[in-house]
């Protein structure tokens, strides 16, 4: 069984809640990789702590104190991303699991130095935003999975998933990176998948791996 911390279980709330702050369990259980009871057992005892609000069948929300406590993380680990990805030359599908052994280890001092010799960062090697030491979120582009637009839309890469470092990998390979502009050529009926052309290339992705793919709409 997989040993799961409160900080990964909120950091995961915080990072995949819906527009009103809500997520449901499954999702957490299918981020994590671990059971649907697993969740259920961790949510009774971070609402007991004071850190969620969780009513069966219903979707869980971060409370303030939970909040604070998941944006702590988030700033660690996005924080870890950028110094393995820039001082190490680490790749962008390599730094998530590296970065989740680190943010547990760390203290906010060392953060923050960490932040300081990197010259405050505004976001993550994937495009996500870092919380600054008040935990306040800087400025960022807003951001739609590419799997939402229809063909004959051009775009440009914002942010990507990091959870999945297969898919990162991936489309490494192929040529999407942050601020790539990519062309939707076609979309086929049978599957949803996209036909993207990136620079003079054309490539196919599928709609699993489109809808990690977040993008901004490049007018003309």
């Amino acid at each position: 069984m997989k040993n799961i911390s409160k900080e990964d279980y909120l950091s995961t709330i915080y990072k995949l809640r819906d527009e009103n702050g809500e997520i449901k369990p499954n999702l957490i259980a299918e981020s994590l990789d671990i059971s649907n009871a697993a969740v259920t057992d961790m949510l009774r005892k971070l609402s007991t702590d004071g850190f969620v609000i969780y009513k069966k069948y219903k979707g869980i929300k971060l409370t303030a104190e939970g909040e604070n406590y998941a944006k702590n993380m988030v700033r660690r680990h996005r924080i870890w991303e950028t110094f393995l990805h820039q001082v190490l030359g680490m790749s962008w599908d390599k730094v998530h699991d590296e970065a989740e052994k680190l943010e547990h280890s760390s203290s906010d001092e060392l953060i923050n130095r960490i932040e300081e010799f990197l010259n405050y960062p505004q976001s993550d090697p994937h495009g996500y935003p870092i919380p600054d030491r008040k935990g306040r979120m800087p400025s960022y582009k807003s951001a739609i999975a590419i799997s939402e637009l229809d063909k004959n839309n051009k775009v440009e890469v914002i942010r990507v998933n990091d959870t999945h470092k297969g898919m990162l990998g991936y489309i490494s390979k192929i040529g999407i990176e942050l601020g790539k502009e990519i062309f939707i050529k076609d979309i086929l009926e049978f599957d949803g998948s996209m036909l993207l052309k990136i620079n003079s290339k054309e490539v196919n992705i599928s709609r699993k791996i489109a809808s990690n793919i977040f993008v901004g709409k490049i007018s003309g």
